[in-house]
């Protein structure tokens, strides 16, 4: 992709070894969603099933990123905003969640919580060692890179808290670290639509220049 107004030119995604990956990925986070969840109401874990629910969008929003490679930087921007907007809400939803358990807090089952933290985290460290040399394109690819990243931030989240519940007996570690995970979520969702915002203003600016 051309770079515009002097900027340099951010990879687009335009890989068949991209695609490939990001095929790959997919499916790890589309598996690991239904695993995640399950276990999450099994353990009644709250950051376990916000661990899983981000699997889920992951899967989604990956597919999206696949639909628009190689499509008008419009409608790159507008899958990264999409995505952006998701994480957005997504955040909100586990922090809602989160404070409505804060009345009713139950202990969660820190074995299970643990094992499948782990289990969660291998699969996330796969997802970034095969997405580590593209994180630097543009918001439609870099969307793809934090979303993985915060996988795998989460999953090692969620072992604390696994940690947590075990040694406390209580479930408040557990609702800390959703807390933070949709923290997480909130700030990536701002970095995903500022860059898009940002790259659709370079292309309208240059537009402009030509008129």
């Amino acid at each position: 992709m051309a770079g515009c107004c002097g900027h340099d030119a951010k990879f687009d995604g335009v890989s068949d070894d991209y695609k490939r990956r990001l095929w790959i990925v997919i499916a790890l986070n589309a598996t690991m969603f239904f695993v995640e969840m399950t276990a999450g109401h099994l353990a009644k874990s709250q950051a376990l099933q916000a661990d899983a629910l981000d699997f889920a969008g992951d899967a989604l929003t990956y597919g999206l990123s696949l639909a628009v490679i190689g499509a008008s930087l419009r409608a790159r921007t507008n899958a990264a905003l999409f995505k952006g907007i998701t994480l957005l809400l997504m955040g909100l939803w586990v922090l809602g969640s989160t404070v409505y358990r804060v009345f009713y807090v139950g202990v969660p089952t820190a074995e299970i919580m643990g094992v499948v933290g782990f289990l969660a985290l291998l699969t996330n460290l796969a997802s970034v060692f095969l997405l580590v040399r593209y994180k630097d394109g543009d918001a439609n690819v870099r969307s793809v890179w934090l979303c993985s990243r915060n996988d795998a931030i989460g999953n090692v989240a969620v072992m604390f808290a696994a940690l947590g519940v075990w040694g406390t007996a209580s479930g408040w570690p557990d609702l800390i670290v959703a807390t933070i995970m949709a923290g997480l979520f909130l700030s990536s969702a701002f970095q995903i639509v500022r860059q898009a915002l940002g790259e659709r203003r370079e292309v309208l600016n240059h537009k402009h220049a030509e008129v």
